[in-house]
């Protein structure tokens, strides 16, 4: 079937073959590969959306959805750290000072660093508007953080995470992603406040480290707070304005299904049967318009690429699940057979339409821009 797998150019043979490994072995153990996620430190990837002059490659938005994209394709658990760690690199990148720019982007961008976002947390929703988490500023004009985070991909592996937390009165509910009294801070794994650790046995991703975080009387000065203090809706709300998107992991996750499909037509000679051609056609076809907008959202070419971006992730992370399902149900028994990866697939496709923001978020946060 002509053009059923996209021609990937980012990745190398060895490492996607490093991947596709590793994603069969993390399926079963449930544990994070280390030695995988140091090939991917060393490829160079890491580095692709930060500027030039700080050691990256200056890719843009549509550089890293397609890198994330072809890294799920193989290994979605992988593509999600990867995403979170571009996720930090532009924030740092967006509302840094240029002290942060200079001491921490060059690390993170030749993978001496690894980068995670820790925001969950336990009663806080789906929005982040309701943290328990707090920083207080302390008489030196440091802050000390404590609280608990939750569902934080890569926790245990990163050497620099961006936490959210309250520092200022208990906000209204002001129907938004994050809300008001909320700061950002990067805080560095070595810190003696920050404790990380794994023990959510997840039913995806599950070599994605995606674990619990402690602060407990982290000491964090003021050097290292990131935007305006109270500041963190606003950085928020500027995060999908970027154009990356968690969509660019379920197209990636759905491109692996349909693979699966192709292979299996061909190796049964089931090409010769119009109906199982016409259904890969439909497939293939769902997969295209998910990876389209997403290229779209990426390109930042929309009247409101902000909106845009949360469409590709609510459409894309829907269409790979659709997409999950009707492989397996082409496939029958062979699809139920765990060598052939779909089950896994499937329960990787479910985590992205979970994370945040979530796709019932999206809705919300997409109809709101209708309201005046």
């Amino acid at each position: 079937m002509a053009g059923a797998v996209r021609m990937r150019t980012d990745i190398n043979s060895t490492l996607r073959t490093q991947l596709r490994t590793s994603a069969a072995t993390t399926a079963r153990t449930g544990e994070p590969d280390r030695e995988v996620v140091a090939e991917l430190r060393a490829s160079g990837l890491l580095g692709i959306g930060v500027p030039v002059e700080y050691g990256g490659t200056g890719g843009t938005a549509a550089d890293v959805n397609r890198v994330v994209e072809e890294i799920a394709s193989v290994n979605a658990s992988l593509a999600i750290i990867a995403f979170q760690h571009f996720a930090v690199c532009a924030r740092i990148t967006e509302w840094g000072t240029p002290e942060q720019r200079a001491r921490l982007l060059p690390a993170l961008a030749d993978g001496t660093w690894l980068a995670a976002s820790a925001w969950s947390e336990p009663g806080a929703g789906a929005a982040k508007r309701h943290l328990s988490s707090t920083g207080v500023r302390r008489h030196d004009g440091s802050w000390q953080l404590d609280g608990a985070k939750s569902f934080t991909t890569g926790a245990g592996l990163a050497d620099l995470y961006l936490v959210l937390v309250r520092t200022g009165p208990a906000p209204t509910d002001s129907g938004g992603y994050g809300a008001t009294g909320q700061t950002f801070f990067l805080v560095t794994a070595d810190n003696p406040g920050i404790r990380p650790r794994l023990g959510l046995d997840l039913i995806g991703m599950r070599g994605s480290a995606t674990g619990l975080v402690g602060l407990e009387r982290c000491a964090v000065p003021d050097a290292d707070r990131l935007g305006a203090t109270d500041g963190a809706q606003q950085v928020i709300a500027q995060v999908r304005e970027s154009g990356a998107t968690l969509g660019a992991v379920s197209v990636g996750i759905a491109q692996a299904a349909l693979d699966i499909a192709v292979c299996h037509a061909n190796r049964h000679d089931l090409l010769t049967v119009p109906m199982f051609r016409h259904r890969l056609t439909e497939l293939a076809t769902h997969l295209e318009s998910a990876r389209a907008l997403v290229d779209r959202a990426g390109a930042r070419t929309a009247p409101n690429p902000g909106l845009t971006t949360l469409y590709s992730k609510l459409y894309a992370s829907s269409a790979a699940e659709e997409i999950c399902l009707d492989v397996a149900r082409l496939l029958g028994s062979a699809g139920y057979q765990a060598g052939e990866g779909l089950t896994r697939l499937l329960a990787d496709a479910r985590g992205v339409a979970l994370m945040g923001p979530t796709n019932d978020l999206c809705r919300e946060l997409a109809a709101a821009s209708w309201e005046h």
